[in-house]
């Protein structure tokens, strides 16, 4: 019988880069999809360029699914604490021509490596837009999904 795939989730809050990135070679990542809209970050090591170099050196290759990331009315919906609201939101955003395509893309990649994982900013997977993307995924394209914490420091 073949192995299911997996199809791993890491949020960056609280988390130095530097644990984010052991927990992703750890685990055998073999490409990170930053599913952020904006992928600026105050964190040292989580702006796009930072942490792209910071995976290749690890041999883990970096993609952005922009369309994936969650609107601003969403991201603003989450720092108040109200997730029912950007889960609304999140999901009117996923029928979208834009996030269509970029889930298509993911499912394709995944289909193909099974070694992917989503990178968002959350800490806790249950309140982050990643987790939806990674249930429609696994529901679709039957992967197992397992969501990596890196360590605090």
């Amino acid at each position: 019988m073949a192995k299911a795939k997996k199809l791993f989730t890491i949020g960056y809050e609280q988390t130095p880069s530097r644990a984010v990135l052991d927990e992703l070679e750890n685990a055998g990542v073999k490409l990170l999809v930053d599913v952020r809209a904006v992928t600026s970050s105050r964190r040292p090591g989580f702006s796009k360029n930072q942490l792209a170099a910071g995976l290749d050196e690890r041999g883990i290759a970096y993609l952005h699914l922009a369309a994936l990331g969650t609107p601003k009315e969403g991201r603003l919906a989450a720092r108040s604490g109200k997730y029912d609201l950007l889960h609304r939101i999140y999901a009117k955003h996923l029928k979208t021509p834009q996030a269509k395509e970029e889930m298509d893309e993911l499912s394709s990649l995944v289909k193909k490596s099974g070694s992917v994982c989503l990178l968002c900013y959350e800490r806790d997977h249950s309140h982050c837009h990643r987790q939806w993307i990674a249930e429609i995924i696994e529901d679709r394209d039957e992967v197992k999904v397992e969501n990596l914490v890196g360590k605090q420091v």
